[in-house]
């Protein structure tokens, strides 16, 4: 206890004795006028506790967005969205030539005229390819005695003229003849199949509304494939396309009752088996149907229980599981064909405190196992016999490996790609019964770019209760670490995602201005094994929030930095964390980045027909229950704003955002307009045709990245 108490102390008095904000920052924008957002105030009153929300009204449905003639309330939003737009340009117009020079650095380390490594499949050889000045790649392929290429996906021409645009391969049939391929133009995530004759070009008419992707069965006329709620976009629904067929004689073959669970379709390695895998935070059951008898019943593997998870491949005679059944690490088990529930589950890698399995990849002669130890991803290489036994070497301090594209049962060779913070992304082909491997392809990054220049390191930082948080660093070298350095803070931090730590060819643009990058692995994700999920969830979920501001404490008192040049950026529930944060420490940093935040936690949470509530009830909690309700609304940051200074910020959100609703970024930032009592600079930029993932196509993203970092330098005086 009076080691946690001098420690406070001493980090009380580091922070009193740190730098000035930088003075060369541009002010201007304290001349304009800030938009201000009516107010309609509305009672939400929950388990007694009422909460005014005075800007609910922001909130529009689809049908008011997608209506030919907006209503009075959408022309309100729009208008708002666009005053919001137009501050952010004027406050921002002293950066236009830092941005416009950002961007064109980005892209120009970009080889425009690039290719994916490519990889066989059933006689084929398929990649990717894309042409100087295009934003969307070419699907191609080659027959494997040719070298006669074929687009079969042409993106430039299917998204040219159009405001987003996004194509997957949804599967090819198993003669190689068909193609179904699946397109958004909205953002919305709600996709259409399509089906394209390949031997002569043509598109067939049959076409799939309001989907998420699908597979075919082995007789090249059948194609099961996934509808979405068109209120919630919950994926609940599969159903069988028989080619020829009109959409609405589709036959429901399987309908996710639970709204709790989602679903998705998808074919085994093998080619044999299809399986509907119905999914949620924390349990799974899967069925299962011999991809040759498409009309046959499907069966269940393992009937879902609470709190158990598992996925299935097959190979053989045999079902491999990765499963959390008495492992709370994971385990892989398999189980005959005929015999598919857990009283027949036998461990093929037993469960380990000290290493989370996160999966497997299945060969003739070998087993390959995706593992990770003391935060590190490995890949461990056995044979089925157990003779030979052995992990890749990696030599990075911080790095991300994993196995990629790997289609072929019958061979030797397995294909892994490795990064790290210094390493642009690099494709090898590993032998794995010599250990010899041959680099496929590395990223090519343009501009006289050499990994020599940076350096990485690894570090822990105890956070309040004990727990050791791993940090992931980088920086030019000659970059001097001081109370002057700029610094920018990331982590995600939910979901059990982790967050590697891997090559960013537009992140050189900060560090090549003096910028050190930090990636912190705060509880929420899976780093350090499953625990550390646990614990950063539902009613551990602050875990999340301290352990990123101790890490950033730490940095501090450690000289790495100093809180008037340490930023701070985080994107979706990331930038939950953001916001809460602003609200826990708005002293910690100078300026934070918010994107696509998850804000209005409560309201949000509270109202389940807002696409993806009801799935995630595991993750934060259904505030429903009230003990739920008082926890989440404890830090949930719109409902936290205060009278109070806050760090400069930039809000980013896209007007046809499925997954963190527009509205959200917005109320808050109203909502911090009236309430802060700070000059500092609140901006916000709302994409008025893109979702989620912001702007499509590789090039023109960039220029979200390129106000991003010019925020971030114009705060420390950096103008070029």
């Amino acid at each position: 206890m009076k080691q946690t108490l001098f420690g406070i102390l001493a980090l009380g008095t580091i922070f009193s004795c740190t730098s000035e904000r930088p003075k060369t920052r541009n002010m201007d924008y304290l001349t304009l006028e800030q938009p201000v957002a009516k107010k309609v105030p509305l009672s939400l009153t929950e388990h007694d506790n009422e909460r005014i929300d005075n800007y609910f009204w922001m909130r529009l449905s689809d049908e008011q967005k997608n209506a030919e003639t907006p209503d009075e309330q959408t022309q309100n939003v729009v208008e708002y969205l666009e005053e919001e737009n137009d501050y952010l340009k004027a406050a921002m117009k002293h950066t236009e030539g830092l941005q416009e020079s950002l961007f064109d650095e980005i892209v120009g380390r970009i080889k425009e005229d690039d290719e994916s490594v490519p990889y066989n499949d059933n006689g084929y050889t398929y990649y990717t390819r894309f042409e100087e000045g295009q934003d969307y790649a070419l699907y191609c392929r080659k027959k494997l005695d040719s070298e006669e290429e074929e687009i079969y996906i042409n993106g430039p021409e299917l998204g040219d003229g159009k405001s987003y645009f996004s194509v997957f391969n949804s599967g090819i049939s198993l003669d190689n003849k068909l193609l179904a391929y699946a397109v958004d133009t909205v953002s919305r995530r709600r996709y259409t199949i399509y089906f394209k004759n390949l031997e002569t070009g043509e598109l067939l008419n049959d076409k799939l509304d309001n989907t998420s992707g699908g597979t075919w069965a082995n007789d090249n006329k059948t194609f099961f494939y996934i509808s979405k709620d068109p209120e919630t976009l919950r994926n609940y629904r599969v159903y069988k396309h028989i080619l020829g067929n009109p959409q609405s004689e589709d036959e429901l073959v399987f309908e996710e009752k639970d709204d709790t669970f989602n679903t998705y379709v998808y074919k085994s390695k093998s080619d044999d088996y299809i399986f509907i895998n119905s999914y949620q935070t924390i349990s799974n059951e899967v069925r299962y149907l011999d991809a040759n008898t498409p009309d046959g019943q499907w069966q269940v593997i393992q009937p879902r229980e609470r709190n158990l998870e598992y996925g299935v491949a097959h190979y053989g005679d045999h079902f491999f599981i990765r499963t959390n059944k008495d492992a709370t690490n994971f385990k892989l088990v398999k189980t005959p064909i005929d015999k598919t529930t857990v009283e027949y589950w036998e461990d093929v890698i037993p469960h380990r405190e000290d290493v989370f399995f996160q999966g497997m990849e299945l060969f003739e002669n070998h087993l390959v196992i995706n593992e990770r130890k003391d935060g590190l991803r490995t890949i461990r290489v056995k044979t089925w016999d157990g003779a030979a036994d052995h992990y890749i070497e990696f030599n990075d301090p911080a790095y991300a490996a994993y196995t990629t594209t790997n289609l072929d049962f019958d061979t030797d060779k397995l294909r892994y790609y490795y990064s790290s913070l210094t390493t642009p992304g690099t494709t090898y082909e590993y032998d794995m019964n010599t250990k010899e491997q041959v680099e496929l392809k590395q990223e090519e990054v343009l501009g006289g770019f050499s990994a020599k220049d940076y350096e990485s390191k690894r570090l822990f930082v105890t956070a309040r209760d004990g727990a050791e948080v791993p940090v992931s660093l980088v920086y030019k070298k000659g970059t001097k670490l001081k109370s002057t350095t700029p610094l920018l803070l990331y982590a995600y931090g939910s979901y059990g995602a982790s967050r590697e730590p891997t090559f960013s060819s537009s992140r050189l643009s900060l560090l090549d201005r003096g910028f050190v990058y930090a990636l912190a692995h705060v509880r929420g994700g899976q780093e350090m094994g499953r625990h550390w999920y646990e614990d950063g969830k539902l009613l551990n979920k602050k875990n999340t929030f301290t352990d990123f501001i101790d890490v950033g404490k730490h940095l501090v008192a450690e000289n790495y930095t100093s809180s008037e040049h340490m930023y701070a950026y985080g994107g979706s529930a990331g930038g939950l964390l953001i916001g809460a944060v602003a609200n826990m420490a708005p002293d910690l940093f100078n300026g934070v980045v918010a994107a696509v935040p998850f804000v209005d936690v409560v309201s949000t949470m509270w109202d389940e027909s807002i696409p993806l509530t009801t799935f995630e009830f595991d993750e934060w909690g259904n505030p429903k229950d009230k003990e739920y309700y008082d926890y989440i609304l404890s830090y949930s940051p719109y409902d936290n704003v205060e009278a109070k200074a806050y760090p400069n910020m930039l809000i980013t959100t896209g007007y046809w955002d499925s997954q963190v609703q527009y509205w959200e970024p917005a109320k808050w930032i109203a909502k911090l307009r009236a309430l802060k009592t700070d000059d500092n600079l609140l901006i916000m930029d709302c994409n008025m045709e893109a979702g989620h993932g912001g702007a499509s196509g590789r090039f023109k993203r960039n220029k979200s990245t390129a106000l991003t970092y010019a925020f971030m330098l114009d705060l420390e005086g950096i103008s070029q």
